[in-house]
C-alpha cells in the first residue's frame, strides 16, 4: 500500500506520460493483462487508454488489473488510468520514504522568545 504523498509523486511523474496500452471493443483479455504485465515490469509506472468502442468503466478495469498484476492504481481521468507496481529487475522509481510521524499527531511548538518593546522616541525641538 503506498501513501498519499508518494501517490502524489507518481501523479506528476504520471503527468508527461503517453498511454502505452489501449483497451478496444474487446475489453479486457488475457493479451491486455499480459501486456499491462509486460510494461509495469519494464517501466514500474503505466498508462492505459480506453477507446472509443471500449463499454467498460476506467476505475473498474483499474481495480481488476490491479488485483491480478498486485499493482497500485493511480489515478482515473477521462478515459484513461494509471497502475504502478515496482519492478523487480528494471527499479527506476524511487518513492518518497514514509515519514514516522503519526497521523493526526502535529509537531511539538516551540517556545517563542519574548519581544522587546520598542522605546518611544523623543520629538526633536523645532
Amino acid at each position: 500500500m503506498i501513501t498519499s504523498k508518494q501517490r502524489s509523486f507518481l501523479r506528476s511523474l504520471a503527468h508527461d506520460i503517453e498511454p502505452s496500452v489501449f483497451l478496444g471493443k474487446s475489453g479486457l483479455t488475457q493479451n491486455v493483462i499480459d501486456e499491462i504485465d509486460v510494461n509495469l515490469e519494464k517501466r514500474e509506472i503505466v498508462k492505459v487508454k480506453l477507446q472509443e468502442g471500449c463499454e467498460l468503466t476506467p476505475k473498474e478495469v483499474a481495480n481488476k488489473v490491479g488485483e491480478v498484476l498486485g499493482a497500485e492504481f493511480i489515478q482515473a481521468i477521462g478515459r484513461k488510468f494509471t497502475l504502478y507496481r515496482e519492478s523487480e529487475d528494471y527499479k527506476k522509481i524511487e518513492l518518497p520514504k514514509v515519514s514516522k510521524v503519526s497521523r493526526g499527531s502535529k509537531p511539538a511548538k516551540t517556545a517563542k522568545t519574548p519581544k522587546t518593546p520598542k522605546t518611544p522616541k523623543t520629538p526633536k525641538p523645532e
